[in-house]
């Protein structure tokens, strides 16, 4: 058994690390979607997210949009299509440049992004409660440095 309860079998294969990232990104989505269903936003879909997640209230280029989320240009731009046919977010002129278009939140858009910033802050308190200050201090911390790490993956290679 180690430090968090769970116990440990040498023999059973452990998941390997993509295995444990995606079965938890997919378990957040799950239970964030769902809860942002009940709080009055039922149509936003985790693709969605990878928009609103990194859309500020005073608005932002598409193109900064994709470099934020690391999608590409054209999945951002399908996106912000569907959310504006959702009513989240509209398009206005860049006052710094009238040929350039914003990507703005709405009322609604700005509503379904505090209340996601909510639902997570609660779920993290609940693994920061479940593991403990310190342990999940450390678990995030690892798990930023392998992140960094891995998205580095290609420089190391180009170098050797």
């Amino acid at each position: 058994m180690n430090n968090w309860g769970v116990e440990m079998d040498a023999t059973a294969e452990e998941p390997d690390l993509g295995m444990l990232v995606g079965q938890l990104g997919r378990a957040l989505q799950e239970e964030l979607f769902a809860r942002l269903a009940e709080q009055g936003h039922p149509q936003v879909r985790p693709r969605h997210g990878t928009v609103l997640a990194v859309l500020p209230a005073s608005g932002v280029r598409a193109t900064e949009l994709a470099q934020r989320s690391g999608q590409h240009k054209q999945i951002v731009g399908v996106i912000v299509d569907e959310l504006e046919r959702l009513g989240y977010v509209r398009r206005e002129a860049d006052p710094a440049d009238r040929r350039a278009k914003l990507v703005v939140p709405t009322e609604t858009g700005l509503d379904e992004i505090d209340k996601a910033r909510a639902i997570l802050a609660r779920i993290e308190r609940r693994h920061r409660q479940e593991l403990g200050d310190d342990d999940y201090r450390i678990f995030k911390a690892a798990l930023g440095h392998i992140t960094r790490s891995q998205r580095a993956w290609q420089a190391r290679d180009r170098k050797g």
